[in-house]
Parts: C-alpha cells; structure tokens; sequence
C-alpha cells in the first residue's frame, strides 16, 4: 500500500512540473528547471515561474487536494458513495455572499475572506438543521445542504437577471463557472492556513471514519463518541470546500469522482484513502487547469466547465460498473 502511495506521490509531483510548463509563453524544460532553482532571479524566465505558474500550480493543487478529502471525508461520514462536499452548502453560501460583493463594489482583496466566512457561515446553519439530539442526522445534512444551495441559487440567478447589461454580470458568471486565472501568492497565504486546519481535523478522525463504515450502533460500541466524530468531520470538510472555493470559485465534481478512483487504488482505509485522494486530487486538477490554459490560447476555458465534461462520463462509468459488479 505504501508503494501505491508513492506512486501517486509521484504522479501529484510529475502533473504539477508538468502544469509548470504549460502558458502563454514557451519556456524549455532547462529554463524552466534553473528558474526553481534561482527563487529571487531577475530573468524573465523567474518572474514567469515564480510570479504567475508556480503560485496557480499550487493554488490548483491546494483546490484538488482540499475537495478530494473533504469528499472522502463525507462520504465515509454518511456512507454514501454519491455525496459532494458542496452537499453541506458551503460553495453556494460562498458564491451568493461573494456575488453580493462584487455588486456592492467590495475591493477585490476582501472578496476571499467574505466568501470563505459565507461558506463557514452556512455550514453552521445546515449542522445546526441537521442536529439530532447531540449528532447529526445524515438524511437532515443532506435536505438542509440542498434546500439552502437551491435558494442561494435562485438568488444568484434573480442577481445576474438584473444586472445582465453591467460590467459585474461577466465577473460573476466567470467565478461560478470555476476558474485559476488572476490568483497568485497572497489568495494562496489566505486559504492554505485553513486549508492545512482541515486536514489536521481530518487526520484525527481517521480512526472514527474506519469505525463508522460499520455504522453509528456498531461504531458506538467500539468506543467511538459518534457526535463528536461527526462535528469534528462536518468542520474539517467545511474548512477544506470554503478553502477551495474563495480561490477557484465553484468546481465540481473533484470531491465526487476522486474519492471513488482512490479506494480503487488503496481501498476503503481511510489511513490510506485520504492520502490517495489528496494527491490523486491534486494531480486531476492541476492538469484540468493545464489544459484550461491550452486548448484555445490566449482565451481560458473555465475549470469548473471543463471538469463537469470529464466528470459526468467518469463518474457515471463509474457508478454503473459498481452497479454491474454488484448484480453479476
């Protein structure tokens, strides 16, 4: 298993020097390598690496590894191979506040930090719907998560209506549809301290996600403290979506597919699929957004577009091949 790891190790490492050499303007892999190697060089060739490539290869790397987990996360949590870590509301409450923002004519530099309190914000409220004497209950999470996006939605929607022949209707449309353009070092320093909180939290509460695949009754019995264990994972995929949401607007689909191809890899551990699924994550998105920059240059096609067109097929080969499996 620890073989397996670091070949998908490898592969995170290998996508994100590969998105690298990927932009507008050519750079040979040597140029490439002495720019790493030379941090405060002068050239051109450095300001190309470390003020525009290196921050957004690690910006989609932090997206896929944050979605990918908190996707795992839940799913482990509700036992049920179909949930989104944007089920708990947390990327549409960000969209809507960050909508509001941009109509209000908010500095760009504070727009992060109100989608991401947005994003916090909702998931309190969806938990606190879905609280059942001291836990949650998982049918509540998920009709609370829905019917609150559907509503955030609809707000956008009625939002982008009116404004449709205004200069802020383009921004908008451009952060739902997903995107890493124009982000760099300082969008990176906000979310990666939330981001790496989430992960701790998910760290500790591999043991309990390992206990409740068996279910709350039996995971109870064991010496798991269920609500506890369920709190503890709500706020560690919350911290993990907002993170990746104030940097690269709504993208789907990574939190939903990716957890499926790691348990593939490594099966269903939790010690071992989490890992899996960070740095499979990271891979899957630094590439979307490698090819996002190359398909019809200088023009960018949205991440979050180009993900739902690789994960709809994905997942549904996915889906029906379990599904197959399990009647054969």
């Amino acid at each position: 298993m620890t073989f397996r790891l670091a070949v998908l190790l490898a592969v995170a490492i290998l996508a994100m020097l590969g998105g690298l050499l990927v932009g507008g303007t050519s750079l040979p892999a040597p140029q490439l390598f002495a720019a790493l190697t030379h941090p405060f060089g002068t050239g051109d060739a450095a300001t190309i690496v470390w003020q525009l490539r290196l921050p957004r290869v690690l910006i989609g790397a932090l997206v896929g590894t944050s979605l990918s987990i908190a996707g795992a996360l839940l799913q482990g949590m509700l036992r049920n191979p179909i949930v989104d870590p944007f089920l708990t509301g947390v990327s549409a409450g960000s969209a809507v506040a960050i909508v509001i923002a941009i109509v209000a004519g908010i500095a760009l530099p504070a727009i992060p930090a109100i989608g991401f309190a947005s994003g916090i914000a909702t998931a309190l409220v969806v938990a606190a719907l879905a609280r059942r004497g001291s836990g949650i209950d998982a049918t509540r999470l998920i009709l609370a998560g829905v019917s609150l996006s559907s509503l955030f939605s609809a707000i956008i929607a009625l939002v982008l209506t009116r404004l449709q022949s205004t200069d802020a209707a383009p921004a908008i449309i451009g952060w739902l549809a997903g995107t890493l353009a124009g982000r760099g070092w300082s969008d990176l320093a906000f979310a990666l301290p939330y981001a790496l909180a989430g992960v701790a939290l998910a760290t500790i509460t591999v043991p309990a996600l390992n206990a409740l695949r068996l279910g709350d009754v039996r995971a109870a019995s064991v010496g798991v403290d269920v609500a506890r264990a369920q709190w503890l994972i709500l706020c560690s995929a919350s911290l993990l979506t907002a993170s990746a949401v104030t940097l690269s607007g709504t993208v789907g689909f990574v939190g939903l597919i990716v957890p499926h191809i790691a348990r593939r890899f490594v099966g269903s551990d939790m010690r071992y699929a989490l890992a899996a699924s960070a740095f499979i994550g990271a891979a899957l998105t630094v590439c979307a957004d490698a090819l996002c920059r190359s398909i019809a240059p200088p023009t960018e096609i949205p991440i979050g577009v180009l993900l739902a067109f690789i994960g709809v097929p994905a997942f549904l080969y996915l889906y029906l091949r379990s599904h197959r499996r399990a009647a054969a």
